[in-house]
């Protein structure tokens, strides 16, 4: 198929790689040229623009930062839905705003575009191995026509509902993951202080009732004070923040996600915004 995919970053790298490893053409747009050369050394052609995406493709993928950057890709003047070929299928996997996959879902409609929020969980371990989580908000019959894709990038595939269920999903699974994060750094730190052996203590809890993706794959990065990026603190952050928002407007609390959320951003202040969310446990030693 002619596809397109637009944000080649920690995650969108190993997702096209799935891509071309099935003989797929796909067209390749990112900011930063450099992060794509591997993909062009695979066989992907880097345009300079998603307009050229959109023209090249039948079925076009984005996973970028921030809603901002959604709304460029989608509304601005090359974005996609000013120039996809009518018909196309557009696959929004950033982890974004509820009421913005909405808005994309109306706007494509309008010329004759068909939308999907499929924000993803599993970081750069998950999008690697192909085992994402992936929560699909849409129309049920247009997830059935590219279900064949998105199971070259995961395991767990769910579709959620009409437009913007996918990203509500996501808030969920964020805000899961914002508490447990906080469990994870003090269950090591407990460890250390009561002077056993954090690795020991691991294979203890990590099976039991304990047990997390965050205990199993992040914990051992914090032992080993390896704080490079599967997923950012930057972008956990515009995460936990768009989930608060949602949250209150409905008048709901949330306290351990804000508790999360302004741990973070202590982090963020002190300079760690582009390490990997398991540097909370640095919020401890200091």
């Amino acid at each position: 198929m002619k596809l397109g995919f637009i944000g080649t970053g920690v995650m969108g790298n190993s997702l096209v790689k799935h891509l071309l490893e099935h003989e797929h053409e796909v067209s390749i747009y990112t900011r930063t040229a450099k992060k794509a050369e591997n993909l062009v050394e695979a066989g992907a052609v880097l345009v300079e623009s998603p307009k050229q995406v959109a023209g090249n493709s039948e079925i076009i993928f984005t996973m970028v930062g921030y809603p901002s950057d959604v709304e460029e890709i989608y509304f601005g003047e090359k974005g996609i839905i000013q120039h996809a070929k009518a018909g196309s299928v557009l696959v929004d996997m950033t982890t974004s705003q509820p009421r913005l996959a909405q808005r994309i879902f109306e706007a494509a409609a309008e010329k004759s575009l068909h939308a999907l929020d499929a924000p993803v969980s599993g970081g750069d371990i998950g999008a690697k191995n192909g085992v994402l989580s992936i929560m699909v908000g849409g129309e049920k019959d247009v997830f059935k026509k590219i279900s064949p894709l998105l199971n070259l990038f995961g395991e767990n595939i769910v579709f959620q509902g009409p437009a913007g269920s996918g990203q509500h999903t996501k808030m969920c699974n964020q805000i899961n993951i914002a508490s447990t994060m906080i469990g994870v750094c003090e269950s090591l730190i407990y460890a250390k202080k009561a002077g056993l052996d954090p690795e020991r203590v691991l294979r203890s809890i990590s099976s039991g009732a304990a047990g997390s993706w965050s205990l199993s794959n992040l914990a051992p990065k914090m032992i080993n004070e390896d704080f490079r990026p599967g997923f950012y603190i930057k972008h956990f952050i515009k995460d936990m923040k768009i989930a608060a928002e949602e949250a209150e407007s409905w008048g709901l609390k949330l306290p351990g996600l804000r508790l999360s959320l302004s741990m973070y951003e202590e982090l963020a202040a002190q300079g760690y915004e582009d390490n990997g969310t398991q540097t909370l446990i640095q919020h401890y030693k200091e």
